[in-house]
């Protein structure tokens, strides 16, 4: 079971798709990278439903859609969720209605869902299946870039198992790092 870990619905629980097409982040690996996204941001000093407020979030390969409902929930907005398969998308929207969280779910595979995106995100986490390959994650960095997704200060963040290789970050990435947790790691890019 998938909870909101802090900010305005802490504690609601999320539905997450059944069978193994999904990887949900684990709680763990979730809790590091909100408080990563509070310092980062300046905001780890603030409530925790102020964490992120006024940052635009783009959550690809939205899968339960923890991240981009746990970001609604620590004040983000705009909130975007992109998952590929449509009743998965629907699942997202249920738990969006449940948690009183805005967000807004886009249905659509990726690399070419990203032309229905509009805007600008400050934060974007990609976390495709497993078996989504290094070249198509090392794609779609270059199309964030080449189609305006990010701001000037935008962070990237790609969580793939410890034994994927690291992405191929674009120029316009000038600080990268990661993290590891247990088998995800999460790899850090920022454009600042």
């Amino acid at each position: 079971m998938t909870r909101i870990i802090a900010g305005r619905a802490k504690g609601r629980r999320i539905d997450a798709p059944k069978g193994d097409r999904t990887r949900p982040t684990t709680e763990r690996t979730r809790e590091a990278l909100f408080s990563a996204l509070a310092s980062w941001f300046g905001a780890a000093d603030r409530a925790p439903d102020e964490h992120l407020a006024g940052i635009a979030v783009l959550d690809l390969f939205g899968g339960s859609g923890a991240i981009g409902l746990e970001s609604a929930s620590r004040g983000a907005g705009p909130v975007v969720i992109l998952e590929g398969d449509p009743s998965t998308a629907k699942l997202i929207r249920g738990s969006a209605r449940a948690t009183k969280l805005h967000v807004d779910v886009i249905a659509g595979k990726l690399p070419g869902a990203l032309e229905q995106v509009v805007g600008e995100f400050d934060f974007v986490f990609v976390d495709p299946p497993y078996d989504f390959g290094p070249e198509g994650i090392d794609e779609l960095l270059a199309a964030l870039v080449a189609g305006g997704k990010l701001t000037g200060q935008a962070l990237v963040v790609v969580e793939r198992s410890r034994r994927s290789r690291q992405p191929a970050w674009p120029e316009e990435f000038t600080e990268t790092w990661s993290r590891r947790y247990g088998e995800a790691t999460l790899y850090f890019g920022s454009t600042d």
